[in-house]
């Protein structure tokens, strides 16, 4: 069996054979590992027929003379049509304004550059297509402030963490309502929150945001239906369901108990609805044209749905890739049919899409009421569980035999294996981007920014076949170029702000691109540092956010009382050794913390508080255009969201925040904090005037 065809099929499909690890040590991928990412990719390589069949099928792909139905271009620039047009052919522009261009390729087959920003219709030798004209940046935090120097703040939270009086054992967008109000009145420009993206319905017991059915639609589960419908429908629903008690118990609960919390909320969501759906209620028009506006992509979410809670009497699983043939396509006779007798419990899943779409509606304009010139940032997972609804209703662009992960570096010694699934980057071009494009308008729909989780996935992701452990995988390329001129256009339409998450190992040249697209990067202060000597002030990035902490590390208090060790003690992850190392590294940090507050600002012998206080000061500090403090170190709390490497050990997204949303901020702690970063803010935005 030929390597040489082995790697030049790897190639042609799109992986890299070669690549530098965290450490920028030399990698190269097993033929062993390479045939078997191969075979999730749809190209089978277990013999020299198979590959030269496999190969064969992606040359033909490659040399087709029918251009893809989309392509892309930044504005100002003109497109190389020489692979399918000849020079001078002549061809008709349909702009997005209603105008239209008639002119000729140039002589070397271009497009000229006569489009404005959009998604413009070509039609040219009898073929029509789209191209997407973006602009040369993403809308900017700038152009968000109206100052040419941003120095913004704002908080992170988990949405699920917040409280109010009756919201039945987790946040709400009631409770995020009224939190953006508080926060938007104490200078904050912005709130960015934990993923609200659609979980399954009927499976409590997969709650982690970052594991989703599919990035199209919401977790309706996060809907105050209170502050859609009143609060009198849902007191008779709740009297009608007897679910008082029940609510009462789980809202006094010290962590989230989601498999009850979310069995009485959709008990009560059917009560609504059955309400609803058969009175002359005014919010009907309203339900109805949101059905209508959510076209075939809404109506495939929400007959998944429906078939999953069907699945007993169908006689299916949970995992649609076991249906039978008949259910595996969702646009089959035997879907039509299934839609067609239950048209209720379908229905019933696009009005919880519609309670918790308007919900998240509010929760922003009440952001931008209360003076937030950003508003609420989504989070936008890095991708979505092989046997959710978005993998089932977009089989060809996603892939569903392949997992999500990271190789094995500096923090996780064994890789990870995120057990979501990515898109296809052939798929993609085959379908115009369109499972991109629509997820993007999901995600920014509510949103005056976004947070892209892992935004190295737009250039390469670590793919991992079903199965196999996280250190046998491989790169898979994406169409880096395509994908941020799509993010920088629906950023434009939408006028929200893009945040890349891009810690861990980063291709080389990706900050350089994301800077210039404006597209603002991340640094942690935990991570700015070279054992124990953390960045000065003046040396911090102005194309990235600055935090203190994120979801998966420790919060301040945490890391300055070791409790993530101890926690990783506790569980068995380190040994002795290990734990030595570590505390003598983390108490080698501390000091460092302390000699840079006092250099700085001329702190001594400073209590845990004081050096959040301090901590807080710094980052406000820098120059770094936004800075997002997480609710967690404005209050002074211990304990992480998430510790990576457990499932039930360490009780992750199960935590509440200590008070309700409303009165949150006038917390001691967080008041002075926010106080000092705000004070902070407004220094730097003098200094670098």
């Amino acid at each position: 069996m030929s390597n040489e065809q082995l790697e030049m099929l790897a190639a042609e499909a799109g992986l890299s054979v070669d690549w530098k690890d965290a450490n920028a040590r030399p990698q190269r991928v097993s033929p062993e590992v390479l045939r078997k990412v191969l075979d999730g990719l749809g190209y089978p390589a277990e013999n020299d027929e198979q590959i030269s069949a496999s190969l064969k099928r992606l040359q033909d792909q490659s040399l087709s003379t029918t251009p893809p139905p989309l392509l892309t271009v930044d504005h100002g620039t003109s497109l190389d049509l020489s692979a399918w047009f000849k020079p001078q052919t002549p061809f008709v522009l349909d702009l997005e304004d209603g105008s239209r261009l008639d002119a000729k390729l140039t002589a070397k087959a271009e497009l000229p550059a006569l489009a404005t920003v959009g998604y413009q219709q070509l039609a040219i030798d009898g073929q029509h297509l789209t191209i997407a004209v973006a602009p040369k940046t993403a809308y900017s935090l700038a152009m968000a402030t109206d100052t040419s120097v941003p120095r913004a703040w704002g908080l992170t939270l988990q949405l699920y963490y917040l409280r109010r009086e009756g919201d039945g054992g987790f946040g709400d967008t009631q409770a995020l309502e009224t939190f953006a109000r508080s926060a938007g009145e104490r200078g904050a420009a912005a709130i960015a929150i934990s993923p609200v993206h659609a979980m399954f319905a009927n499976d409590s017991e997969r709650f982690s945001p970052y594991s989703p059915s599919s990035r199209l639609f919401l977790n309706a589960l996060y809907a105050a239906p209170g502050a859609i419908l009143g609060e009198r429908a849902v007191r008779i629903a709740i009297d009608e369901t007897g679910l008082g008690d029940e609510l009462k118990r789980l809202q006094a609960l010290p962590l989230i108990d989601w498999p009850a919390a979310a069995a009485a909320k959709w008990k009560i969501f059917r009560s609504l609805y059955a309400a609803f759906i058969g009175s002359g209620h005014p919010l009907h028009e309203d339900f109805n044209s949101f059905r209508h506006a959510g076209g075939e992509a809404l109506e495939n979410h929400c007959r998944f749905e429906a078939l999953r809670d069907e699945g007993e009497k169908l006689g299916i699983g949970g995992n649609w890739h076991e249906w039978p043939e008949q259910y595996k396509n969702p646009r089959s006779k035997a879907i039509d049919e299934f839609a067609a007798s239950h048209g209720e419990q379908i229905g019933f899943h696009a009005f919880a899409q519609w309670l918790i779409a308007r919900g998240l509606e509010r929760a922003q304009t009440a952001a931008r009421s209360s003076g937030m010139s950003i508003g609420l940032i989504g989070d936008l997972a890095v991708g979505a569980d092989g046997a959710g609804s978005q993998a089932w209703s977009r089989q060809d662009e996603l892939l569903s035999a392949l997992t999500v992960g990271a190789p094995p570096d500096i923090l996780n010694r064994s890789g990870q294996s995120w057990g979501i699934s990515a898109f296809s980057p052939t798929g993609l071009k085959r379908n115009g981007f369109r499972a991109f494009i629509e997820m993007l308008r999901a995600n920014f729909a509510h949103a005056g920014g976004l947070r892209i989780d892992h935004v190295m996935g737009l250039q390469r992701l670590w793919v991992v076949p079903l199965g196999s452990p996280p250190s046998e995988g491989a790169y898979l390329n994406y169409p880096l170029d395509d994908m941020l001129r799509l993010l920088c256009l629906e950023s434009w339409r939408h006028k929200a702000v893009v945040l890349g998450e891009d810690l861990g190992t980063v291709p080389e040249g990706l900050h350089e691109k994301l800077s210039t697209r404006e597209i603002l990067g991340m640094r942690v202060l935990l991570f700015e540092q070279d054992n124990g000597h953390f960045k000065p002030i003046i040396k911090w990035s102005d194309d990235a956010l600055a935090t203190t902490s994120t979801h998966d590390l420790p919060t301040l208090t945490g890391w300055l009382t070791e409790l993530d060790i101890d926690w990783n003690k506790t569980l068995g992850h380190i040994d002795e050794d290990t734990e030595r190392h570590w505390r003598e590294g983390r108490e080698r940090e501390r000091q460092g913390l302390r000699a840079a507050l006092k250099q700085n600002y001329g702190m001594h012998d400073s209590t845990e508080s004081e050096l959040i206080d301090g901590s807080v000061r710094y980052l406000g500090h820098t120059r770094a255009p936004l800075v997002l403090l997480p609710i967690e170190d404005a209050l002074g709390i211990e304990e992480q969201a998430n510790l990576p490497g457990t499932i039930d050990s360490h009780p992750n997204w199960r935590r509440r925040l200590p008070a309700d949303s409303a009165s949150l901020l006038d917390d001691a702690n967080a008041a002075r904090r926010l106080e000092i970063l705000a004070a902070a803010r407004q220094q730097a935005a003098e200094r670098d005037q």
